[in-house]
This record gives structure tokens, C-alpha cells and sequence, in this order.
């Protein structure tokens, strides 16, 4: 509980650190925090159009001439959110080394800092594609809150995941570099761009096992087919993302001090 009170107490570096970190990624830009909505908004049309009017994309089972394109961002914007969670957690302490080693503060607050930089920018532009899914007419409906207990999930998930590779690279910096291999895979063994009912049925058992593939199926039962997703499949994700989280905290908290040496 003392950390958590630590990372309180420092809610205003923590806060200044995310306002930063934003700004800085469209410092000298001409049209600044404008791109925030340029590029998803380009995405989502890229889409829209290349799959639905040229390609004439048809999702399995699905009579809608946007179902696809609509299967596909939602796919593609939570895996981005799960890859920059991850990935960026995982080098955040190597990053952070000259800051680790010259100011006192809470540790953790680097982990929160990075998850909170992530779900704001997804935020903006998941917002942008709730937008075209009320113009274009295939808003879900009440359904949609639904995507907030799975977004919470996922976060834990990608906290827990995120924190365990963080440490673990500090000592070991073939992790890293292992891992990046591992989440190309992981994305193509994930029915992101694809629907998994197109697979043998025993490879759709085994991507069950899969816990990315339990979470990007259930945004797209909500947000294509407008229907509550499997909350018996979610339980055990949210199983692992709290013992993920329990293992990346203990792991943590067992080797700060050695972080910063080994740094």
C-alpha cells in the first residue's frame, strides 16, 4: 500500500510527465496536436474505402457493407493499443536509466506514466472511430459499454506483461529484442485482420489459448455484431492479467534497487 501511496503523493510529476511526453511528440510540427486526429482519421478512411467500396470485402456471416473494415479497425486499434503498452514497457526502465539514477522518486511512476500516455492517445483515436460508426449508422448501441470492462482487462494485461519484460530486459537485454520477434507472431496468431471461423476448427482451439485473441474477438462481437461478448472467456484473461500484475509488481519491488546498479 506504500507504493501506491508513494505514487499518489507524486500524482503531479506523474501528471506533468504525460502532458509532456504528449506535447513532445509534435514539437516543431506545423499543425502540432492536429495529426493526433489526421493520421486515425486517415486510417479509418484508408480502410473504409480500400475494403468496403474497392475491394468489396465481405465479412463471413455478416450482411453489412462496412463489416469488415469495421472487424478490422477494431482489431487493428486495440492490438496497436496492447503493442505500444508493451513494447514501450519494456524498455521504459533502459529509456529512464539517466533519470533512474540521478532523482528520487517512485519507480512505478514510469510503468503508470507510459500505460496512461498510451490510453490517452488511443482514446483520441477510438473516439474518432465511434464517431464514424454513429454517422455511418452501425453505432452498437447500449452494448458499447461493454468495451470498458474488456479495455480495463487488456490494460491489466498489458501492465502485467508490460512490467514483468521492463524488468526482466534491465538484466537480460536479449529479452527485449526476443520479444519483439515473439509479438509479430503474436499478431498474426491473433484474428486480427482475419476471422477465426475461416481456420481448421483445431487451430481455432488452440488460438483459444491465446489471451489476445479472447480480447480482440470480444471489441469485435461488440462494436460488428453489437452483441455482449463471452464473459465466461473473459474471467480466466482477467485471471491471468491479475497474476501477471501480482508477478510483475513482485519482481519489481524484489529488484528496484538492482535496477538502478545494474543500469
Amino acid at each position: 500500500m506504500r507504493m501506491f501511496a508513494a505514487l499518489w503523493g507524486y500524482r503531479g510529476f506523474i501528471f506533468e510527465s504525460i502532458r509532456r511526453e504528449f506535447q513532445s511528440q509534435y514539437t516543431n510540427a506545423m499543425l502540432g496536436a492536429v495529426w493526433t486526429i489526421v493520421r486515425p482519421l486517415s486510417m479509418i478512411v484508408v480502410y473504409t474505402v480500400i475494403f468496403s467500396q474497392i475491394m468489396k470485402a465481405k465479412l463471413p456471416g455478416v450482411d453489412s457493407e462496412f463489416a469488415y473494415s469495421i472487424y478490422l479497425c477494431a482489431g487493428i486499434l486495440t492490438w496497436g493499443l496492447f503493442s505500444e503498452t508493451v513494447s514501450r514497457l519494456q524498455n521504459v526502465f533502459l529509456e529512464q536509466a539517466n533519470l533512474l539514477k540521478k532523482i528520487n522518486f517512485p519507480r512505478l511512476s514510469l510503468p503508470v506514466i507510459v500505460v496512461v500516455n498510451a490510453l490517452v492517445n488511443f482514446s483520441i483515436i477510438f473516439a474518432l472511430f465511434t464517431l464514424f460508426l454513429a454517422f455511418s449508422g452501425y453505432f452498437p448501441g447500449v452494448v458499447f459499454v461493454a468495451l470498458i470492462p474488456v479495455l480495463a482487462i487488456q490494460t491489466l494485461f498489458s501492465l502485467g506483461l508490460g512490467v514483468t519484460l521492463g524488468v526482466l530486459n534491465v538484466f537480460f537485454r536479449d529479452v527485449g529484442q526476443f520479444f519483439t520477434v515473439v509479438l509479430q507472431f503474436w499478431f498474426w496468431l491473433t484474428p486480427v485482420v482475419y476471422p477465426a471461423s475461416i481456420l481448421p476448427q483445431k487451430m481455432q482451439t488452440v488460438l483459444q489459448y491465446n489471451p489476445m485473441t479472447i480480447l480482440i474477438t470480444s471489441y469485435q462481437q461488440i462494436l460488428v455484431n453489437g452483441v455482449w461478448p463471452n464473459w465466461h472467456t473473459l474471467w480466466p484473461v482477467a485471471l491471468v492479467a491479475v497474476l501477471l500484475c501480482a508477478w510483475g509488481l513482485k519482481l519489481f519491488r524484489e529488484h528496484a534497487g538492482e535496477m538502478v546498479d545494474e543500469l
